[in-house]
């Protein structure tokens, strides 16, 4: 844990116990099966996926326990956990990925930026599953780079542009998630870690290097602990940890060396997000450190399904290379609600533009039938060394930002002056604009 420890409010301290009392880590039988004796080779060569998955088969048949991966170098394609089974990475352990396409195929049940699909399985993937962990100090390589994943971004081809456009429509025409396939030639990167309506879920110590796309990504999950992770991946849309559609998750103890957002809570993007049941609710974040990225800590894109219950506390930021600190980011062609959202306790050195941003006109879309409701943000204690600036609040006409909240916060150099658009009914403190206030009822 990091050396920074003031007492916690009692706003701070109730709003984390509540979500925290439904946090518990699962626990596994005491059996330890080594890949090694199904037949897994450290060299960094030989193919250990067969061995990998029928140790994780054995042990889950057998009533669960640890899958060991020992020290070596371990080249595997797509490993799929079951239940109430711990991948554990010891200390020199290297799970080493593939980067052939073809080994992540055929396609599973997935997510692609908010929107339900079938595509590339994810590098480490679960469905369905209940009690499983990805522990150790060992790395999780994804293999990604230049040449591999990261090259499908933009043109010139291969590229996932096109792809990406086909299952936007599939969304918006409902067409359903079974006829939406995509894999080979469509060039939609996968996650590197995903677990999709899983159950009592532990990722812990193990260090994540070179994702494909989202490093950390629980889809529907409940009861999630994530703790003491180093997410060290600067490649194009490499969130950190995403929480998505998820209930009940702890982050803590974690580093973020991101190429884009550190962590970002989602709940799905237009149709998919609009369906009952995908909401996050129920997260908190604590004693992590984030350097380079997109934001610190961040809720959104996508924001269909709605995020409430968001407490964050005693973190520290710092990078000529953070964009913002905390940020908020929706737009009204994705609608959904962010609300009760608590930042207390964070500390920023240095941060490229905002210190906090709520920008509601993400990818400068203003107009659309799904205004975003954002309201109830408190900003306790907040303080930063030097930034663009302290806030930029970009609310809609039709959708303004409600009762947002700084309180004893400071704000060091400045490089420019603060923006405040359409915010009603909120108190930012002296010097920081002058909301609206709604006319009283």
């Amino acid at each position: 844990m990091i050396d920074f420890d003031p007492p916690l409010s009692g706003v701070v301290a109730a709003r984390s116990a509540e979500v925290l009392s439904r946090v518990s880590e699962p626990v596994f039988a005491d059996r330890v099966l080594d890949v090694t004796t199904f037949g897994a080779v450290g060299d960094g060569v030989s193919d250990a996926a067969p061995a990998i998955a029928a140790a994780v088969s054995a042990c889950s048949a057998a009533g669960g326990g640890r899958v060991l991966v020992p020290a070596g170098r371990f080249r595997t394609g797509a490993v799929h956990l079951l239940d109430d089974v711990e991948l554990h990475l010891a200390s020199g352990a290297v799970l080493a990925f593939s980067q052939d396409p073809d080994d992540f195929l055929p396609p599973v049940r997935t997510r692609y930026e908010g929107v339900d699909c079938f595509n590339y399985s994810p590098l480490i993937y679960a469905i369905g599953r209940r009690n499983i962990a990805v522990t150790g100090d060992g790395v999780i390589d994804g293999g990604a780079d230049s040449q591999h994943w990261w090259n499908w971004v933009k043109a010139p081809a291969p590229e996932e542009g096109p792809a990406k456009q086909r299952l936007l429509a599939a969304a918006a025409a409902r067409v359903a998630v079974s006829d939406r396939v995509f894999g080979a030639g469509d060039n939609l990167r996968p996650n590197l870690l995903q677990f999709v309506d899983c159950r009592n879920v532990l990722i812990s110590g193990v260090t994540f290097r070179r994702s494909p796309m989202w490093t950390i990504h629980p889809l529907r999950c409940t009861n999630v602990t994530i703790r003491g992770v180093l997410v060290d991946s600067r490649g194009p849309n490499n969130d950190g940890c995403n929480p998505e559609s998820s209930r009940d998750v702890l982050i803590e103890d974690c580093t973020f060396d991101t190429g884009d957002d550190c962590i970002a809570i989602k709940a799905g993007k237009g149709p998919d997000g609009w369906h009952p049941g995908e909401a996050t609710a129920g997260v908190v974040i604590r004693d992590c450190r984030m350097r380079a990225g997109h934001g610190g800590i961040t809720v959104g894109s996508e924001t269909s399904g709605g995020v409430s219950d968001v407490v964050a506390y005693r973190c520290r930021m710092s990078s000529p290379e953070l964009g913002r600190a905390l940020r908020i980011k929706s737009n009204p062609e994705r609608g959904g609600y962010i609300r009760d959202i608590l930042f207390a306790d964070i500390e920023v050195g240095e941060v490229r533009q905002a210190v906090l941003e709520v920008a509601l006109d993400y990818g400068r879309v203003t107009a659309g039938p799904h205004p975003p409701d954002v309201r109830g943000i408190e900003v306790l204690r907040v303080s930063a060394e030097s930034a663009g600036c302290a806030v930029r609040l970009i609310g809609l006409p039709d959708a303004p930002i409600r009762r947002l909240r700084l309180r004893d916060c400071s704000f060091g150099r400045l490089a420019g002056p603060d923006v405040v658009r359409h915010v009603v009914d909120s108190d930012l403190g002296p010097g920081r604009g002058e909301p609206e206030q709604l006319p009283q009822r």
